[in-house]
This record gives structure tokens, sequence and C-alpha cells, in this order.
């Protein structure tokens, strides 16, 4: 018996927690929820001190597990049936990749850019604000709406934080609904 529950134990450990969260998944089947999700895997902790948004090279960006990541995300919204109307993600290249391997249709949307460091952090207060009224104008007739961005964006905005690749489900009023874990 202890050799069965050890193996039991162990086999449980490898299951990808997205896939043991069927309410979660449930969630999102009707449409008109907000999805904030964070960047996939990118080793590290924020950007080197010199880098530019525009130069994907001086950034901290998705490595190969943070790939495989994003593309389970898309195929896992697929598998479920989860409907999506629109897809924002932050100007970050890591962002960018994310929606790009899950979703392949993104707009970029400045309000999800991180304010992490220096020069960006006095944007965080008019960054919520735009995000809020944003997500009031939305029309949640129909599908989801889904944000890529940044732990400190949906950390500010919801109090919580996300690990990477981490899906937060929320109504259109901001009450956390649930959250899905994606291994890498």
């Amino acid at each position: 018996m202890r050799v069965f529950n050890f193996f039991l134990l162990i086999s449980f450990l490898f299951i990808p927690h997205s896939f043991s969260n069927e309410t979660s998944w449930n969630l999102l089947k009707d449409g008109g929820k907000v999805i904030f999700i964070r960047h996939a895997y990118a080793p590290g902790g924020g950007d080197p001190d010199n880098f530019e948004l525009e130069d994907c090279s001086t950034q901290r960006n998705l490595n190969q597990q943070g790939i495989r990541q994003s593309q389970t995300i898309g195929k896992l919204f697929i598998e479920y049936s989860i409907p999506v109307d629109f897809v924002y993600s932050s100007q970050w290249c890591r962002c960018q990749d994310t929606a790009r391997y899950a979703f392949g249709d993104y707009e970029n949307f400045s309000a999800l850019n991180s304010t992490f460091s220096g020069k960006y952090q006095k944007n965080h207060t008019k960054q919520m604000l735009e995000l809020s009224e944003f997500i009031n104008r939305w029309d949640d007739s129909g599908g989801n709406i889904i944000f890529v961005t940044h732990y400190v964006i949906v950390g500010g905005f919801l109090d919580y934080y996300p690990n990477s690749g981490e899906m937060v489900i929320a109504d259109k009023s901001l009450s956390i609904l649930g959250t899905i874990k994606v291994d890498f």
C-alpha cells in the first residue's frame, strides 16, 4: 500500500495544475470574464537597466520553457472551447511573445506595460486608471477579454501576484473568481 501511495503522490505532482482546475475553466465558457495572464516564463527578474522597449535583445525574454508554456495556454483555450473577444498585450517582448504563441492575434495596450523599473514606476497610477476605464467600457456580451501583462500590473490591479503563465480570472467588477496555473 505504501508503494501505491508513493506512486499516486508522484503522479499527482506531475499533473499540470491547469488540467485539474475544471471549475476555473468552466467559468470561462460563458464569456464575460476578464483574464489577466502574467507573461510566460522568462528567466530572471526585471530587465537590465539599459533595456529599450523597442529592442527585444535588451530585455528579459521567454526561453524554450516559456514558449512551451505559452503554446500550452493557447492549446488549453482551444481544448476547453473558451470564447475570446480580444487579446491585449503589454509592449514588453515577453508579453507580446506570450500572446503570439498562445493566441496568434493580439493588440498592444500600453496600460499593461510594466511599472517595475524606475523610469516606468511613475506611470503606475495612470495605467491603473486607464485599464479600469477600459474594462468599464468593454461590452462583455460575447467572449472573454485577455490581458497579457506583468505581475506588478496584476498585483496593483487585483492585489494578487501571479506566477509566470498564471491566469487570474475576474468578473467585470474585478472580483477574482479563480486562477489557473499552467506549468512549463
